[in-house]
């Protein structure tokens, strides 16, 4: 899947972790990758468990099930690869998922008071509602300081 030139106002990717289904704006979504082999190194970043190799570049990939599930991902079957900005380079990042990804356009609601500063807004998709993920609050979440490092910056 590759949704990265489907971004328009109101155009989400859905994703599954776990049992929920969570959102993101398709416009930073890049693309859906088959699961490849994890590899892991020492670093500081609590999210970071580690790269993929996709098209000969090095991605992190970001654990936020514990933020979001209050537990790690057991087994996921893709990569929902979506850009960051560091400046005025973006660059891919990778969020483990457990099935499925579908593209939704729907008008999205604001968020409630008392949400987390990585829930953007919340969309009703037959009677159910779904977060809206602010990747990039989402990943500096549990970051030190709430500082936005370059993934390279958190290997020691």
């Amino acid at each position: 899947m590759s949704a990265a030139n489907n971004g328009t106002d109101g155009s989400f990717i859905l994703m599954q972790l776990g049992t929920r289904r969570f959102a993101l704006r398709s416009d930073i979504v890049a693309e859906l990758a088959p699961p490849v082999r994890l590899h892991a190194f020492p670093h500081s970043a609590p999210l970071l468990v580690g790269v993929i190799v996709r098209r000969g570049h090095l991605v992190p990939v970001y654990d936020v099930a514990p933020i979001l599930l209050g537990k790690s991902a057991s087994a996921h079957r893709f990569y929902l690869i979506a850009l960051r900005d560091f400046g005025k380079v973006s660059e891919p990042s990778a969020i483990p998922v457990d099935g499925e990804c579908e593209l939704a356009t729907v008008e999205m609601q604001p968020r409630e008071a008392g949400q987390p500063a990585y829930v953007s807004g919340r969309l009703t998709l037959d009677g159910e509602s779904v977060d809206v993920l602010d990747f990039e609050a989402l990943v500096i979440s549990q970051s030190s300081g709430g500082s936005k490092a370059h993934p390279r910056e958190a290997l020691s």
